[in-house]
């Protein structure tokens, strides 16, 4: 069974969002990071994950439900909050970034 985690630029003005497929102890690549606000990076990952039909409907609600926290807490408390801040609420994700 495929496993999935969101790999998350976290930036002052943005925030992107792609998803890496888990292959034992390694990543590879599924999508391209989607940013937030500049796009609506939530639709952007939809359609992606739409045209990946090998991808359980459960998992990508899954994976939506996950962005959409990213993306709430970027938006509420994020811009304040430093990287570590957000690694520490969501240490299930791959993170990279500004301060």
């Amino acid at each position: 069974m495929p496993n999935f985690t969101l790999k998350i630029l976290w930036l002052e003005n943005n925030v992107a969002i792609a998803i890496d497929q888990v292959i034992g102890k390694r990543t590879s690549p599924l999508t391209s990071y989607f940013f937030w606000p500049r796009n609506d990076a939530w639709e952007q990952l939809k359609i992606e994950l739409e045209s990946k039909a090998w991808i359980s409907e459960r998992d990508k609600v899954d994976l939506l439900n996950k962005a959409t926290e990213i993306i709430t807490y970027w938006q509420q408390d994020g811009k304040k909050h430093s990287l570590a801040k957000a690694q520490d609420k969501f240490p299930e994700f791959i993170f990279a970034g500004g301060p």
